[in-house]
């Protein structure tokens, strides 16, 4: 009986010397989630291993600056497609593949909520997460906001207006504009005093070509625009002959004065975007994910897709730092970063291995211990046996 019950413990030992083996050996791996032995008595037949659990405590992050590492600070995982199947990692070290798909190491593809528009997003669906490779469509100019000030000591030019004869007019500024190709245009204002107090003329010249003729701008006695009334002017359509749609294009002038002093631009903007191409993505605590444009757009690419278990434990380890849901674990408990049990996501992050390196030494020392000790077990019941077979 000794001899069996001696065994179990070696046994036992060996199987705690492996466990702490392994978590030694992953202390330095991402995501991972130390194990732990844990045994139980057998009636008149020492011990057994009862099971290996895994804690899922929180483990250090360590900040890399790199956008596409995430770790989640909190409870829930990431949720990754393996060839249509659904597993699930606390390893955040993603990267492009070839086709614009965000994926790991092993090629799992990282999965999101699609954008539904308006900052929402549909929680019931999953799709791929991938990164736009395509340009940005460009965004035809349709309105320009023009806040110049018209020195009121400015004099009234002297002959016809001619846009090549600077003493025909008194001021001019120019700002680009985009057509619905993207292709950039140069839209030129000129400006001439009239010989009517706090009128101006204004016309608007495209690539050198009038558009339109003039229009008047009126200032009361206090320098503010009054006429037109809101301050937007509607131009004639500008066809730029490229095979883009024609322009048409409001000019706002209620932010322009006519003050003393000098000719001064304070605002000059227009709506237009050129073409644009993908220069990063951005991705918040909440897991949205932002990819911005060379022409200044951003466009929403969904949500990163938490998921929590009402049994961790019962999860099963896969391997590659991933788990897959078994019937102990529970049902997937899908959500939005920061919301219930939900953790927030850290971009330019990952999270380490909750290996406690030092608890692991100790533990190997007594594991090790527990093994010499039923090894010892074992020869003195074997020396009693010896004693009572040399009994004469």
């Amino acid at each position: 009986m000794p001899f069996r019950i001696a065994l179990s413990g070696l046994n036992a030992a060996s199987a705690d010397l492996s466990v702490t083996a392994h978590n030694i050996a992953n202390s330095s791996t991402l995501g991972f989630k130390q194990f732990r032995s844990e045994f139980s008595d057998v009636i008149s037949d020492g011990v057994q291993l009862a099971a290996e659990t895994q804690r899922f405590t929180q483990g250090a992050v360590e900040f890399t600056g790199s956008p596409l590492d995430l770790s989640i600070s909190g409870e829930g995982f990431f949720t990754l497609s393996d060839g249509g199947g659904l597993v699930y990692s606390r390893a955040g070290a993603f990267g492009v593949d070839s086709d614009g798909y965000v994926v790991n190491s092993a090629q799992q593809r990282l999965q999101v909520y699609p954008d539904a528009g308006s900052g929402i997003f549909d929680v019931g669906a999953l799709e791929d997460l991938r990164l736009v490779t395509a340009s940005s469509q460009p965004v035809p100019t349709t309105e320009t906001e023009v806040g110049v000030n018209l020195p009121t000591e400015s004099t009234v030019p002297i002959g016809a207006f001619d846009p090549d004869d600077p003493s025909t007019f008194n001021h001019t500024t120019s700002v680009t504009i985009y057509d619905s190709l993207g292709a950039a245009h140069t839209a030129t204002l000129y400006f001439n005093r009239t010989a009517a107090p706090n009128f101006w003329d204004t016309r608007l010249y495209v690539d050198g070509n009038a558009v339109g003729g003039a229009n008047t701008l009126e200032f009361s006695s206090t320098g503010a625009l009054v006429n037109p009334a809101g301050g937007s002017i509607t131009m004639p359509a500008y066809n730029p002959g490229n095979g883009a749609d024609p322009l048409v294009m409001d000019f706002d002038y209620s932010l322009s004065t006519q003050y003393g002093g000098e000719f001064v631009v304070n605002t000059l903007s227009q709506d237009g975007l050129n073409v644009g191409r993908l220069t990063g993505i951005d991705i918040d605590e909440r897991g949205r994910v932002l990819a911005r444009f060379t022409n200044g757009r951003s466009t929403s690419l969904g949500q990163v897709a938490l998921t929590n278990f009402a049994n961790p434990q019962g999860l099963e380890t896969l391997g590659d730092n991933t788990w897959s849901e078994t019937f102990g674990s529970g049902a997937p408990l899908r959500g939005e970063a920061g919301k219930g049990t939900l953790g927030l996501v850290q971009s330019g992050s990952l999270e380490q291995s909750n290996v406690d390196l030092t608890a692991q030494l100790v533990q190997m020392i007594t594991a090790q211990r527990n093994f010499q000790a039923n090894a010892q077990m074992i020869s003195t019941a074997d020396t009693v046996t010896q004693t009572i077979i040399n009994l004469r």
